[in-house]
């Protein structure tokens, strides 16, 4: 995925030491100004107090940003958990909340302690392509919401006439400024320069649109520690154990993601299992703090990306900026325009959506592209985590009939008057149907030899259908040899009791098992 040509990128080799610590700190205060209409909107959807949102937000964001696994990176509340939150706050209360993000932590730092985040890099290019671009259409489509204003009986409705002109042209602005800044100057961050100016003309018009403050107050102290008050019983561990494994499921999974996207934006490299153990440690603690735990989040990742945010530095400040505009800058970040953070969002919506995939989708194989749109649509209309496994699920599948296909024989006899069969492709659960009707047990002679130097056995699927083949020939009192049979499915059918009667010798020119070391002619 390349990112668009129309939204430049502060290169960090651009600056001095100096000038690289002020474009970090004001990235870091960037992102913090899109991150809080976003965890208060988040808070709402989860149906607990903007300021657990909040909490979570500044947590998780400090503590990923120190020892996650890529610099750069933004974490903090996000949608995808907080759709699955609604039903346990609603059911259970706040305080169970708290101990599922707690356990749900856990879960991810024994992920990281096993290396599990590894398994990432089975995510075909198909399905980050469509990643991306179902998080384009989700991030654009979250921001509609602020064009409509609620009626008199309190209906979210599509704004009119003077406000919704007003809030479109707002947001217009806020784009223009920020296609047009890196332009002009690369001192400032071009998304903080569009919010300052869209700002500066609403406060200073005393222009009459919403507002960061009509979401709600984001004024509090300091999260303060508390165990959850909860039962510490098995009836409470069943009833937070799901919840805790789906959310720390989809927090790697989108976390994964965004790291490895990162890494490719900023051609770096990054540690999945130490991602995944600062995210779990993360939420351990927002669990004790009051806080809705959180996850990777990818626009803001790409508001600080594309602000020139490179090192720790910048999610670091942008989590303190959160910290202190909750403890004294409330009254003044509640005053800025929600359009202007809207338009923001939008600049993010253009940058992130690969609209490379638009061109390659009649150049790429039919499976591929197929791929990429089922992953975008299940992405918008269920969530994340469930469009990637979806979209590795059809790729595994795609590719299993496809190395189903690749399987093949040729036939021949050798001096003695034996029927050698020459296997190539792979044996596994996919092939074994071709495997068994290449065979024809009642014509072929009592000695037959399956030569496996051009095939190899994947699982045991392969290891059942040579035990099934060799009893077919059984049955008719013929005897089924093998050769060139690799070492290691060798030992597996010895392990498997398998019914094959093989003398394994040391062959010198393959260095691979033999049995019955016998020259066969090649047909």
């Amino acid at each position: 995925m390349q990112t668009a040509p129309d939204i430049p990128i502060v290169e960090p080799k651009s600056v001095g030491v100096f000038g690289r610590y002020r474009i970090e700190i004001l990235s870091g205060l960037t992102v913090a100004l899109a991150l809080v209409p976003e965890a208060v909107a988040f808070a709402f959807v989860a149906q607990v107090h903007p300021l657990v949102g909040l909490y979570a937000a500044f947590i998780v964001g400090l503590i990923t940003a120190v020892f996650g696994g890529k610099p750069g990176m933004i974490s903090g509340a996000t949608g995808a958990l907080a759709v699955v939150m609604v039903s346990l706050v609603a059911l259970h209360g706040v305080q169970y909340l708290f101990a599922t993000v707690v356990l749900m932590g856990v879960l991810q730092v024994l992920a990281g302690v096993f290396r599990l985040g590894k398994f990432i890099r089975l995510v075909p290019h198909p399905v980050m392509l469509g990643f991306v671009n179902g998080l384009a259409i989700v991030i654009f489509l979250a921001q509609l919401s602020q064009f409509k204003t609620p009626d008199a009986t309190g209906t979210m409705v599509w704004m009119v006439g003077t406000p919704m002109f007003l809030m479109v042209a707002l947001v217009a602005l806020t784009m223009f400024t920020i296609w047009a800044a890196p332009r002009l100057t690369r001192s400032v961050p071009a998304p903080l320069l569009g919010i300052a100016v869209v700002s500066f003309i609403v406060i200073g018009f005393n222009i009459d649109v919403s507002r960061v403050g009509d979401l709600a107050s984001i004024k509090g102290g300091l999260p303060s520690f508390s165990i959850p008050s909860v039962p510490f019983t098995l009836e409470t561990l069943w009833i937070i154990l799901p919840y805790s494994v789906v959310l720390a499921a989809i927090g790697l999974i989108e976390s994964l993601l965004t790291l490895n996207l990162v890494a490719e934006m900023t051609e770096s490299q990054g540690g999945t299992g130490r991602e995944c153990v600062a995210q779990g440690a993360a939420n351990v603690v927002t669990g004790f703090f009051g806080g809705m735990g959180g996850c990777a989040m990818i626009g803001q990742s790409m508001i600080n990306i594309k602000s020139g945010g490179r090192t720790r530095l910048s999610g670091i400040a942008a989590a303190l900026f959160l910290l202190a505009f909750i403890l004294w800058g409330s009254g003044l970040i509640e005053q800025i325009p929600l359009a202007a953070l809207v338009g923001v969002m939008f600049m993010v919506v253009i940058g992130t959506f690969a609209w490379s995939s638009l061109t390659i989708l009649h150049k790429v194989p039919r499976n591929d592209a197929f791929v990429i749109i089922l992953v975008t649509a299940v992405t918008v209309y269920t969530d994340l985590a469930m469009a990637v496994v979806v979209g590795v699920i059809v790729s595994a599948l795609d590719f299993s009939w496809k190395a189903a296909k690749r399987i093949d024989v040729k036939t021949g006899i050798t001096p003695r008057g034996r029927k050698i069969y020459h296997l190539t492709g792979p044996l596994f659960f996919g092939s074994t149907a071709n495997f068994q009707e290449m065979f024809n047990p009642k014509d072929d002679p009592d000695h037959v030899v399956v030569d496996f130097a051009e095939s190899r056995v994947w699982d045991h699927s392969g290891l059942q259908a040579i035990d099934a083949l060799a009893e077919r020939y059984t049955r008719l009192n013929k005897i089924l040899h093998l050769r060139h049979l690799s070492p290691d499915c060798d030992k597996l059918l010895v392990k498997a009791g398998s019914m094959v009667e093989h003398l394994p010798e040391e062959d010198p020119d393959y260095g691979i098992a033999v049995n019955y070391g016998e020259e066969f002619t090649k047909p």
